[in-house]
């Protein structure tokens, strides 16, 4: 089992969402620590980063295998998320 740890920027993004799509992304979040390469993950271009999908929102993050961690560096909408990565 992998810990999942949610930077702060992470967080303001998430307490902006609107409720029902904010559930969803938390549970993906979750879901994330029993398994960090899920089905339909997607290694991010010319970064170390992957991200998956939930809904229109992309969830990118980082795995350390060594500390079996999960570092969770950025959650926003499909259109908005790649810009400044």
């Amino acid at each position: 089992m992998y810990k999942v740890e949610v930077r702060r920027r992470v967080q303001r993004a998430l307490d902006k969402l609107p409720k029902t799509d904010f559930q969803a992304v938390v549970q993906a979040i979750k879901d994330l620590a029993q398994t960090p390469r899920p089905r339909g993950i997607e290694k991010v271009k010319s970064t170390g980063l992957w991200r998956i999908r939930q809904g229109d929102y992309r969830i990118v993050y980082a795995i350390d295998d060594k500390e079996s961690l999960v570092i969770i560096v950025r959650v926003g909408h499909r259109r908005e998320i790649y810009r400044s990565l």
